[in-house]
């Protein structure tokens, strides 16, 4: 897989921005890694999105628990490892405090990125979401940010309700109207599972959506929520879980049994090699 000549940053900013504008809508996957960056290039998507969960399982860690400068070294790794615009998975920040976030989109950018989304759960057990005009500043010091880049970074809020186990349509709509107002270019509710709230959500704002495909109980696929007015589709952690689940049964079968059957599913060498070359 010979990796063809980069586009400038600016002209992947401009390629990405572009695909949120098609009413049509597009599926953005999740890769953890450079290899992974390039077979999903190689299979014909037109943009990548990074994922916290993919990449803190592939170093050992669980989600969420990977500090800034690593995932920084990351994503230089994959904004170099494809000619796609890739956009950030950059939880919530990596600080409370809006110049932090701000400080974020900076150094994401810095990195290669030319979009990143911005979560309002703040990983404390005790009060785990930012109240709605806090968690509005803090997307407001990022679109800031953004704007003063040149080249359009889309910036994505995301309001984490459902995501953490609290179901409460009414208020992730307020949250993401506030994120609206605030500037967000993009706006994402992960763990909406039900049709019916996802096709609410998109008649009370007016900014490209992003679905999470395969939320528990979710039984829409991606062309039925392109079909709902969804711009774009992505797929979080679960490409990389399905990998380790492979992985994991592949060793299961060495260990207990002693033989390889699993090879008859694995991609050759030779063929690897062709791609990766």
């Amino acid at each position: 897989m010979t990796v063809p000549d980069r586009p400038s940053q600016h002209a992947k900013a401009d390629a990405f921005r572009a695909l949120h504008a098609d009413p049509a809508g597009f599926l953005i996957p999740n890769p953890w890694d450079a290899g992974t960056a390039r077979l999903l290039e190689h299979l014909g998507f037109r943009a990548l999105a990074s994922t916290s969960a993919g990449f803190s399982f592939g170093r050992g860690h669980a989600d969420r628990s990977v500090p800034r400068g690593p995932l920084l070294a990351h994503l230089t790794e994959l904004a170099a490892a494809t000619a796609l615009p890739v956009s950030a998975d950059l939880e919530n920040g990596f600080g409370d405090a809006p110049a932090t976030v701000a400080e974020t989109i900076r150094l994401a950018a810095a990195a290669g990125m030319v979009g990143g989304s911005i979560e309002d759960a703040t990983g404390r057990a005790d009060a785990p979401l930012y109240d709605i005009p806090f968690a509005a500043e803090r997307i407001r010091a990022a679109v800031e940010a953004a704007r003063a880049l040149p080249f359009p970074f889309t910036l994505t809020a995301r309001a984490e309700n459902f995501f953490i186990g609290r179901g409460d349509l009414a208020d992730t709509i307020r949250r993401l109207q506030a994120y609206q107002e605030a500037g967000a270019d993009v706006l994402f509710a992960p763990g909406l599972s039900r049709t019916e709230d996802i096709a609410t959500l998109l008649r009370e704002v007016d900014r490209p959506v992003n679905v999470l495909l395969g939320a528990p109980g979710m039984t829409a696929d991606a062309p039925t929520l392109f079909a709902m007015g969804v711009r774009r589709v992505s797929v979080g952690g679960s490409l990389a879980r399905a990998a380790l689940g492979a992985f994991l049964r592949a060793a299961t079968e060495l260990r207990d049994r002693g033989t390889t059957d699993y090879t008859r599913e694995a991609m050759s060498g030779k063929e690897l090699n062709r791609l990766f070359g």
